[in-house]
C-alpha cells in the first residue's frame, strides 16, 4: 500500500520539491547577485545563450519549481512567442502586373473567357472590348492569361505605406533621362564654345575654367549662407544667434524718435545717430543703407543685373558659378557700348555737322573765369584768396547815407536803435563821427522825434453854474433819445403785427386747401395715387404751424362737431 501511494503521488507531480538552501549557499548567492549588479561578475545566461539583466527580479526570471525545477532562469516567456505571431507579407512582395508572356495559346480552352479566350477570368469580368464574334466561336486571337495573384497579408504599416509596390526601376528611368539631357546640353555648349573660339569672338583666356566643377559651382547659391543652416529632419532653416559681443541695433540709440527698427527682418535702414550730430564715418554702425551703398556693393549689383539680362538673351552666365567669365563679358560689353556710342556720335556729326561747338571750352571757363588768386590745401580747403560769401537777402544792404560808415540799426542803447559810427539815435541824421560819440558819452540824449512833445494847455476850472448847465443839457439829450426810440419801436411793432396777421391768414387758407387735397387723395385707390403725393419736402414756417394747430381736430374736443358749420 505504501508503494502504491508513493507511485500515485509521483504520477501526479512527478517532481521533488526544491531542497532548502543552507545559510552559506544563500550568502554566496546574494554576493554573486551583488557582484553581477555592480558589473564585476559576468551576467547570467539563459538557455538561448542571451544575457539576463541582473536587475530583473527573481520572480520574473526564474522558472517555477512545479513546472521544471531543472530548468535554468530564462526570459523566453517574456518575449513574443513565434508560434503565436501573425505572419505578414514582406516588403518586397506585391501583386504581379501584366500577363504571362511565356505561354502562347492558339486554341480555345474549355472554361475560358468566351470573349477573349483567357483562362483567368470569365466573360462578365473581361476588361477587353466586346468582340462581335467571341474567341469561343472563332478560335483566333486568344488573349494571354493574367498572372495568378498572391494573397497579401499586410500589417498596419504595410496597408498605409504610400510607396508599397513601387518599382525602383521607374525612378532609374527618370534619372537616365535627365542624365541624357544634361549630356546633350554639355555637348551643345562645348560645340558652341569651339565655334566662338574658331571665329575669334571668344579669347582663349575666357575659356580656361574647370569643366568638372561647373555643375557644382553653378548651384553655389543653394549652399547654406553664413549664419544659417538647414535641418533636414524638421525641414526648417535655423538661424544662428548673433555674437554676444555685438551691440543690438535697437540699443544704439534709446530715443523713441530715432531710426525705426523692424523686429521681423531685424533691419534698421536709417542711421540711429542722425539726431545726435555724430559723423557717420566715426560711429561703428550707421544703418543698413550706409553699409548697403559702400565698397563694391554697387558694382556687384550692376554685375548681377548684367548677368540676368545676359541670361534672358541666351548667354548662360552665373555670378556664383562663373564669376571670371561674367567679369570678362561685362568688360567687353562696356567697351562695345562705348564704341557704339562713339560711332553713333561721329555719324551724327558727319551728317549734321556742329563739331566746332562741341570743341569749345566749357561754360565755366567762358562765363566764370577770373584772375583772383586762390590757394587750396591738400584736402581741398581754401587757405587764402577766397572769402566765404555772405548770405544776402532780397532787400538792399549796406546802403550808407549822410556820410555814415555804418548802417542804421548797428547801434543799440536804452531801447533805441542808432548808428554805430557816431552813436546817433536819430534816423537819417548826418554823421558826426568821434565827436558824436564823445557827446553821447557825456550827456544822455533821446531821439529827436520822441523828445519833441508839445506842451499841454492847462484847462481853466469851471464854476458851479457852468457845471449845473452841462448836466441839464445831458439830461435833455437823454430824454429826446428815449422818446425817439419809443416812437420808432411802436410804429415798427404795429407794422410787424399787421404783417403777421396777413401771413397767418394766408397760412390758414393754405391749410384748408391742403386738408381738402388730402381728403381727395385718400378717396383715390392707393395704386392710382401720384408718386410721393402725401409727402412734404420743405420745412413748415411758424405761421403754417400756427394754422395747423388752429385747424387741427381733436377727438376730445366737445365742440369738434361744430367746426365745419
Amino acid at each position: 500500500m505504501a508503494e502504491e501511494t508513493t507511485a500515485s503521488a509521483e504520477g501526479i507531480v512527478g517532481l521533488d520539491e526544491p531542497k532548502k538552501m543552507t545559510r552559506e549557499d544563500w550568502r554566496k548567492k546574494k554576493e554573486l547577485e551583488e557582484q553581477r549588479k555592480l558589473g564585476n561578475a559576468p551576467a547570467e545566461v539563459d538557455e538561448e545563450g542571451k544575457d539576463i539583466n541582473p536587475h530583473i527580479p527573481q520572480y520574473i526570471s526564474s522558472v517555477p519549481w512545479y513546472i521544471d525545477p531543472s530548468k535554468r532562469p530564462t526570459l523566453k516567456h517574456q518575449r513574443p512567442q513565434d508560434e503565436n505571431q501573425k505572419q505578414f507579407s514582406t516588403i518586397g512582395e506585391w501583386y504581379k502586373r501584366g500577363v504571362q508572356e511565356n505561354e502562347i495559346t492558339t486554341k480555345y480552352r474549355k472554361g475560358a473567357c468566351e470573349n477573349c479566350g483567357a483562362m483567368t477570368h470569365k466573360k462578365k469580368d473581361c476588361m477587353e472590348r466586346p468582340r462581335r464574334v467571341g474567341a469561343k466561336f472563332t478560335g483566333t486571337a486568344i488573349a494571354p492569361d493574367e498572372h495568378s495573384q498572391v494573397q497579401l497579408a499586410l500589417d498596419y504599416d504595410g496597408k498605409r505605406d504610400r510607396w508599397n509596390g513601387y518599382d525602383p526601376e521607374e525612378h532609374q528611368r527618370i534619372v537616365e533621362e535627365y542624365s541624357k539631357v544634361d549630356l546633350a546640353k554639355r555637348t551643345l555648349k562645348a560645340q558652341k564654345l569651339q565655334d566662338e573660339l574658331a571665329s575669334g569672338k571668344l579669347e582663349q583666356a575666357e575659356r580656361e575654367y574647370d569643366s568638372e566643377d561647373e555643375d557644382e559651382d553653378k548651384y553655389a547659391d543653394d549652399i547654406d549662407m553664413p549664419g544659417q543652416n538647414f535641418d533636414s529632419k524638421r525641414r526648417i532653416t535655423v538661424r544662428n544667434l548673433r555674437i554676444r559681443e555685438d551691440t543690438a541695433k535697437y540699443l544704439r540709440n534709446l530715443d523713441p524718435n530715432s531710426a525705426y527698427y523692424d523686429p521681423k527682418t531685424r533691419a534698421m535702414r536709417e542711421n540711429p545717430y542722425s539726431n545726435t550730430g555724430m559723423n557717420p564715418d566715426e560711429v561703428g554702425y550707421a544703418g543698413d543703407n550706409f553699409a548697403r551703398y559702400t565698397g563694391a556693393t554697387i558694382s556687384m549689383a550692376q554685375t548681377q543685373l548684367f548677368a540676368w539680362e545676359a541670361y534672358e538673351r541666351g548667354s548662360e552666365v552665373h555670378l556664383q558659378a562663373d564669376p571670371t567669365k561674367l567679369e570678362l563679358l561685362h568688360r567687353s560689353f562696356k567697351v562695345k557700348k562705348e564704341d557704339f556710342k562713339e560711332e553713333q556720335r561721329e555719324g551724327i556729326l558727319a551728317k549734321y555737322g556742329g563739331e566746332v561747338h562741341l570743341d569749345a571750352p566749357p561754360r565755366e571757363l567762358l562765363l566764370a573765369q577770373t584772375e583772383d588768386y586762390v590757394e587750396y590745401s591738400r584736402h581741398g580747403a581754401v587757405l587764402k584768396g577766397l572769402e566765404k560769401a555772405v548770405a544776402r537777402s532780397k532787400y538792399e544792404e549796406d546802403v550808407l547815407l549822410n556820410n555814415h560808415t555804418c548802417i542804421w540799426g548797428s547801434y543799440w542803447k536804452d531801447g533805441y536803435w542808432g548808428y554805430k559810427c557816431c552813436h546817433s539815435l536819430v534816423k537819417q541824421s548826418y554823421c558826426t563821427g568821434q565827436s558824436g560819440i564823445q557827446t553821447q558819452s557825456t550827456s544822455d540824449c533821446t531821439p529827436f522825434e520822441e523828445g519833441l512833445q508839445e506842451p499841454l494847455e492847462e484847462e481853466q476850472p469851471k464854476t458851479l453854474l457852468e457845471i449845473h448847465q452841462d448836466k441839464m443839457k445831458e439830461k435833455k439829450k437823454k430824454k429826446k433819445n428815449k422818446k425817439n426810440k419809443k416812437h420808432s419801436s411802436d410804429s415798427s411793432d404795429s407794422e410787424d403785427e399787421e404783417k403777421k396777421k396777413e401771413k397767418l391768414k394766408k397760412a390758414l387758407e393754405a391749410e384748408d386747401k391742403r386738408v381738402k387735397h388730402i381728403d381727395a387723395l385718400m378717396q383715390i385707390d392707393e395704386r392710382k395715387r401720384p408718386y410721393y403725393s402725401l409727402q412734404e419736402v420743405k420745412a413748415p414756417t411758424e405761421e403754417e404751424m400756427e394754422a395747423f394747430r388752429m385747424k387741427r381736430c381733436r377727438p376730445d374736443d366737445p365742440m369738434a362737431s361744430f367746426l365745419g358749420q
